[in-house]
């Protein structure tokens, strides 16, 4: 891992809210409900998460203009950082 990425490792791995929201996109995309069920994150708390997470370059919003189910995916840097997570 260079540098910048363990940064960023760091930065997700310190809230256990970020990792179990990184580790429940490792496989797929997901709709914010669904990342809130497989994480154990109430979903009052998801949108913070996942802001959090796409301001640092770990996520990705695939269709940010749908006001619901809206669909988030791991970028390269976030796949990486969910493999060393476990």
């Amino acid at each position: 891992m260079d540098d910048e990425t363990l940064k960023k490792y760091a930065y997700v791995s310190i809230s256990s809210y970020r990792a179990k929201a990184v580790k429940a996109l490792k496989d797929e995309d997901k709709i914010p409900s669904v990342i809130a069920r497989d994480s154990g994150i109430r979903i009052n708390h998801i949108s913070k998460v996942l802001k959090e997470l796409k301001d640092c370059d770990v996520a990705v919003c695939l269709n940010e203009e749908d006001r619901k189910n809206r669909v988030y995916r791991l970028t390269d840097l976030g796949q990486e950082i969910a493999d060393n997570l476990d």
